[in-house]
């Protein structure tokens, strides 16, 4: 995983170079966003200073957003329109990747999986 400044967003088939870029017609996962205030809360209440955002292998953290409540809907991010598919399930890999109990932890919080509708560009911010 590679933190970059921005990320193009091709509807229907994904991020451009990431690795499930047109991997499947329709697919549920074309990007996954995962809030921030998650992985503060995972550090915190498992003792896991050390755990790194990229290690939970979501495309894009976002601060101030309830993602569960985007399953079944529509949003926008930076002009571009996403469809909330379901959540993006935590595996065995997360205690590997962020700590002891990763896994378990992340359930019910383990991001959102969606579908890209409109092409466009997602910036860093701040």
């Amino acid at each position: 995983m590679l933190g970059v400044e921005q990320i193009e967003c091709v509807a229907g088939r994904g991020i451009r170079g990431d690795r499930f870029f047109d991997y499947k017609v329709d697919y549920k996962g074309q990007i996954t966003f995962f809030a921030l205030a998650d992985l503060d809360a995972l550090r915190r209440e498992l003792n896991l200073p050390q755990a790194e955002p990229k290690a939970t292998r979501r495309n894009v953290l976002v601060a101030d957003a309830d993602l569960p409540s985007l399953i079944g809907k529509q949003f926008e991010v930076q002009g571009v329109r996403f469809a909330g598919i379901e959540e993006s399930k935590p595996c065995h890999w997360m205690d590997s990747a962020l700590g002891p109990g990763a896994e378990e932890w992340l359930r019910g919080r383990g991001g959102l999986r969606c579908r890209i509708l409109t092409d466009g560009i997602l910036k860093r911010e701040g």
